[in-house]
């Protein structure tokens, strides 16, 4: 992905979310379902987009505390989808709903969304899609690949030369990890 590298640092909306969190591992459950939520609100649309409306809808979706929002039923979504600050798709919005009860369902079994990853890590992009699309909802291969690039668990976030891919790695990533045992996202 290094047209990112290219195009986000000095850009007045991607250069804050290029240096200081796309890439960098996650393991908080909340801003995890935040990243999740934000990929499938991005998904035919574009990031700038997404990022331009962030605020609006971490107000919208109570800051994506998952614990919040899988308490909130079927009621919810017509009222947000009243709100003109977020992405209004009835399918998506009910994604994000659903994704929030699985989530506290796979944190009852594995104790957070990162150690579910971590039960699955490391596998190819192919068979990552498989895992989400059989626990959660509306997550295609590009969703799966940016949510798992954007939080450390797939390579490819940022180009070797990108100032802030040392940083990365001084993170330690989980993909960093899996590859010097030697395992091949190719």
């Amino acid at each position: 992905m290094s047209w990112y590298c290219d195009l986000a640092p000095g850009h007045p909306v991607h250069h804050a979310y290029h240096e200081s969190e796309y890439g960098f591992p996650l393991r908080d459950d909340q801003t995890l379902l935040e990243r999740l939520s934000l990929e499938i609100f991005q998904a035919g649309l574009s990031w700038e987009l997404i990022l331009k409306r962030r605020t609006s809808l971490k107000e919208a979706f109570a800051g994506f505390d998952p614990h919040i929002l899988a308490s909130w039923n079927d009621e919810a979504v017509p009222l947000l989808l009243q709100n003109p600050g977020i992405i209004r798709n009835r399918r998506k919005v009910e994604a994000i709903l659903e994704n929030a009860r699985i989530l506290m369902r796979l944190k009852a079994d594995y104790g957070s969304l990162a150690n579910w990853i971590d039960a699955h890590h490391p596998l190819v992009h192919k068979d990552w899609v498989r895992v989400f699309r059989r626990t959660f909802r509306f997550t295609g291969p590009e969703i799966v690949k940016e949510f798992l690039m954007s939080t450390g668990w797939l390579p490819g976030a940022h180009h070797a030369q990108c100032p802030v891919y040392t940083r990365i790695l001084a993170a330690n990533p989980p993909w960093r990890k899996a590859m010097e045992h030697g395992f091949s996202y190719d």
